[in-house]
Parts: structure tokens; sequence; C-alpha cells
């Protein structure tokens, strides 16, 4: 046998690969959009960026090293420059697709973090193959803006697999319901009517305020807000907000939520403060034709009859009284039972003769009237006329 040349030799200790392999290289150069490995061929392999990474404008420096291995599949034997060119994203998403595939036969649930935030949902990678999560999927409940879970980590299970068509579908909102009718079955196993829990305001509207009790949401009505009267509770809570409450009643799945604490009831020492004669303070709450209803503390009204106004007529309260004013009246009935309360500022003001009998003279005009007086005592009944007339 003829000897070979160093020329053949050479060739001969190279492998030969070919396009779909997939080969073993080591890292030989590392440029900021470029990799150079040693994949044992008569050529180096070429890794560019993109396929590389989804992501773009990443500093390959930063996260590959020379010494590094990896596996890469081979796209093109020769570029043409005689550069073999190879890929990394594309064998692992292959072997991304292959775990997704596992995941979707086994409703394996997944955990990943999101990378895009698209207008219709959010997008997430595994091993370099992606995952749509649709928006309607993304919660149990209606969010409009879903920028909060970028690069937030969530969970998941594919429940739609063809990568043929890329469509590979993620969706979170089962594991929550799931999640959530496993929390409300332990909420309702514990809590009873009269029990005193902590939760969280979840959202509030002009009837009422929903809040959060760990498993299932409880109604806190505007009537049960206050011993006293709440007339926008907007302006009261706010969404986030813990609060302690009263569970009033559980109908079914509903529960209803009470802040009105029995031991803070005003009308508990009502009948002190109040009682027939005390003479007190209040605010005018709101106004009828028959008279006006005046909050004497919150949770405790009394009504001030029209006719208990003034010793003046009045026609209806609003000509004399207004929204907001604070008077001064008495208890003229207390009925503890029924929580009704009568006030009277009428009895308060001195009678009008007394008042018009008060009224103080000018000291010149009484010395005039006494100087009259003093004159006809004197004079006869004849002349005290014409005294009168001169006068």
């Amino acid at each position: 046998m003829a000897e070979m040349s160093f020329e053949q030799m050479l060739e001969e200790s190279f492998k030969t690969i070919r396009t779909g392999e997939v080969v073993e290289g080591t890292v030989i150069g590392v440029k900021e959009d470029e990799i150079i490995l040693n994949i044992g061929y008569k050529a180096d392999g070429i890794l560019t960026r993109n396929e590389y990474t989804n992501e773009s404008n990443v500093d390959l420096t930063q996260i590959v090293s020379v010494g590094d291995t990896m596996e890469v599949k081979v796209l093109k034997v020769n570029d043409g420059e005689g550069q073999v060119l190879l890929t990394y994203k594309r064998l692992a998403a292959e072997r991304g697709n292959k775990r997704l595939e596992e995941a979707f036969n086994n409703q394996e649930v997944l955990t990943a973090k999101v990378s895009q935030v698209l207008d219709g949902g959010l997008s997430v990678v595994i091993d370099e193959a992606r995952v749509f999560i649709p928006a309607s999927l993304v919660s149990d409940s209606y969010e409009k803006d879903l920028t909060k879970y970028a690069d937030q980590e969530i969970e998941f299970v594919i429940t739609e697999f063809n990568p043929r068509r890329r469509r590979i579908i993620g969706d979170r909102k089962q594991l929550l319901v799931a999640k959530k009718a496993e929390l409300q079955k332990e909420l309702f196993a514990r809590i009873h009517v009269g029990d005193v829990v902590e939760g969280t305001v979840k959202n509030v509207t002009d009837f009422g305020a929903f809040i959060d009790l760990g498993g299932a949401d409880g109604l806190l009505h505007i009537s049960e807000m206050s011993w006293g009267r709440v007339e926008n509770p907007k302006k009261v809570f706010k969404v986030g907000e813990v609060l302690t409450v009263l569970i009033k009643d559980i109908n079914g799945d509903k529960i209803a939520l009470s802040l009105k604490f029995e031991d803070q009831n005003p009308w508990l020492t009502a009948a002190d403060k109040y009682a027939v004669g005390n003479i007190v303070t209040g605010k005018v709450a709101r106004m009828t034709d028959f008279g006006a209803f005046v909050e004497l503390e919150p949770g405790v009204d009394a009504l001030l009859h029209v006719s208990q106004i003034s010793r003046e007529h009045v026609e209806k309260p609003s000509d004399v009284l207004r929204a907001g004013q604070e008077i001064t009246a008495k208890v003229v009935d207390f009925n503890g039972e029924d929580r009704k309360i009568s006030l009277s500022m009428k009895v308060l003001e001195a009678p009008l003769e007394e008042r018009t009998e008060e009224v103080p003279m000018d000291v010149e005009d009484y010395s005039a009237e006494q100087a009259d007086e003093e004159a006809l005592e004197a004079a006869s009944v004849e002349n005290a006329e014409e005294y009168t007339e001169e006068a």
C-alpha cells in the first residue's frame, strides 16, 4: 500500500458531518454577536446570535466563555466561505417541544418566566420553545392590563399542542379556578355566622365593597359599613386595604359581612345620654316636609318635628334649617325599644309675650312717658285733654 500524504492523513482525521446532524463543539472564540466552535471538522462552526437565542441585542460575551462545550445542530455544511453554520436555539426548541408534548400528555403543571406581554396575552419560553397564553386564560377574572406579569414566573398547563401550526397554548386560569375552589371549600368549613375574620378589599362599588376572605368574597353592604351613615363607599375604602369584619350571614356560597360590631352599638348608652329633658347638640342630616332628622352621633338620629322647631310658625324645615347645621335642642321623648328620639328647639325659646315685655325701653322715651303720666295725674280730667293736645 502506497504511503498516504500528510494532507490525506489530515483529511482522514476529521469526521464527516451532514446537515441536520447534532454535534458537540468547544468554544474557541466569542464576539458580541457570534460564537466560533471547534466541532472536530476541517472547518470551524459559526453560531450567530440569532441562532443562539431569541433575545435580541444580547451580548454573547457575557453569557458564553472560551472553553465552554455545547451541543448544536448543523444548518449548512458550507456557507460558501468554507464555514459550517450552526444553530443552538432550534435544537433547544426541538427538545423544548418534546418537553411540552410530554407535559401536554401528562397535564403537568409548568413554571416559566413571562418573556413578552402581547396585545392578546402572554408569551413564555421553555427551552427556546414558545408557549402562548391568551388573555382570557391568564386569570380567573378579567384583566385589562397584563403588564404586571412582565418578567414574572407563572404556573400553567398546556391545553393545545400543535407545533406544526406553531400553536402551543397554555392555560393559567384553570389552575387558579381549581386552587380557589379548594380554598373556598376550606374557608366554608371553618367559618360561621358571628365569626370575626380578616379580609382584603377587592373591589368597591356604590352599594358596597367586596372583601376577599381567602377562598371566597364577602359583600360588605353600604348599610353595614358603619353604625353611622356612609354616603360614598369609594371615599371610605381602598382596594388592597385589610379589614377586620364580622360574618353576618352565610347563604349558600354568599357571605354577608358587617363592620357594625355590637359592643360598639351607640344605642347601648343612648338611654343615659339622651334621656328625656337632656339638652343635646347634633347636626341636621336630612329634611322632609314634616321635620328634620338630626344626627346626635354616628348611628343615633333623632326627629325634630316641624312643629317643634320654633314658637313662630314654620312652613317647612328647609325655611329655617340647612343640612350640616349644628343645632341645640331638648329631648322630649325617648323610645329605646324602637330606637326613636324626639327633639324640640321650641321649648328652649322664651314665650313670645315674655320676649315682648323684656324689650328694653329707650331712656328718653321712658322719661317722656313718665312725665306725661305725672302731668295727667296732676291735671283735672278737663285739662288732661288739653295737655295731651299740647304735648
